[in-house]
């Protein structure tokens, strides 16, 4: 297959949000450095960190001008010098930088081959969501069958591979998610489902446990659900997982921990625990793979948009009117 000197591509103009996010037509084709793999990208997944590097409160993220997007699923088109796996002709998914364009390089011992029988489409999540949802689960959280796990926003693409994996692994499951979205959480196996817009959660898990609280909260939403997630988990063993801030910013103090919530608060950042615990990020992602083989993963249905549809994808995800995982098409 011959490779192009140039490529459409979404670019990041500012730090004022998606909506300054420009199609192009002449962004240089990547090549692959010695350790990496080059893809042709037949879809891209669509994250919340997209919105918050577009916003410039990513920690660490790209400056402007930038091509959009880290997550892309497809073909191996060509291979830096010192790999030997994947080979030309493979269908991965991986992370990198750029993947809202035709092409994107990506380190190749972190590319996840497509299951047989997927897509491309299909396998969007296997890279970032459901390895999120893991570990927030299971090596952090310690997740055990009888648990009560408290899940928000749970009609995401984060949100839903945690409640099918808290499901699997014998936990009861209180999810909150929009009103619109309800019936899609419990469709996913959750035993209670909270509005995430009114009311008052803390006291509607209250209820729920008879008082007790939760075993675990995977925290995401930030803002008022994070302060309701450390006051529902149970005192002292109770766990608070928390791996997203689209809420904003939720401060805790060290009184309000020695005083008001005797809890264990957990930050996870994916990226951070792949680079500094390879071991359990290796052991996590075998874990999937079994989790794939026993039909607990199945193959996804993400909503598309056309790559030019690109920064509406990110304002629908940014208002919350989306649900699942969303893909754009190159």
């Amino acid at each position: 297959m011959s490779i192009p000197a140039t490529m459409r591509a979404l670019r990041q103009t500012s730090l004022n949000g998606p909506q300054d996010m420009r199609l192009i037509t002449d962004a240089p084709v990547p090549s692959p450095g010695r350790d990496e793999i080059l893809i042709r990208v037949t879809a891209a997944g669509v994250n919340f960190a997209d919105i918050s590097k577009a916003r410039g409160t990513f920690a660490g993220g790209p400056r402007p001008p930038y091509l959009a997007g880290f997550e892309a699923a497809g073909e191996v088109v060509a291979v830096g010098e010192a790999v030997t796996d994947p080979r030309p002709g493979a269908r991965v998914i991986g992370v990198g930088s750029g993947a809202f364009a035709e092409y994107m390089a990506l380190p190749a011992a972190a590319a996840v081959p497509v299951p047989a029988g997927w897509t491309e489409q299909q396998a969007l999540g296997l890279a970032v969501n459901w390895p999120t949802a893991l570990a927030a689960l299971k090596p952090l959280g310690g997740i055990a069958a009888g648990h009560v796990v408290l899940i928000h926003a749970a009609a995401g693409g984060t949100g839903q591979a945690a409640v099918r994996m808290a499901k699997h692994y014998g936990a009861t499951v209180i999810a909150t998610a929009s009103p619109g979205k309800h019936e899609t959480v419990l469709a996913l196996g959750a035993d209670h489902v909270l509005d995430s817009v009114d009311g008052d959660l803390t006291a509607a898990v209250m209820e729920l446990t008879g008082g007790s609280g939760v075993d675990l909260v995977l925290e995401s939403a930030g803002g008022a659900a994070f302060a309701a997630g450390l006051a529902a988990a149970k005192r002292v063993t109770g766990r608070v997982v928390v791996f997203g801030v689209a809420g904003g910013e939720a401060p805790i103090t060290n009184w309000e921990l020695v005083y008001e919530h005797q809890v264990q608060v957990i930050g996870l950042n994916l990226g951070v625990l792949i680079q500094a615990a390879p071991q359990i990020f290796g052991e996590l992602m075998g874990e999937l793979s079994k989790l794939i083989a026993a039909g607990v993963i199945a193959p996804g249905r993400p909503a598309v948009y056309e790559l030019a549809d690109g920064p509406k994808a990110l304002a629908e995800l940014e208002a919350r009117a989306t649900v699942g995982k969303l893909a754009l098409l190159p």
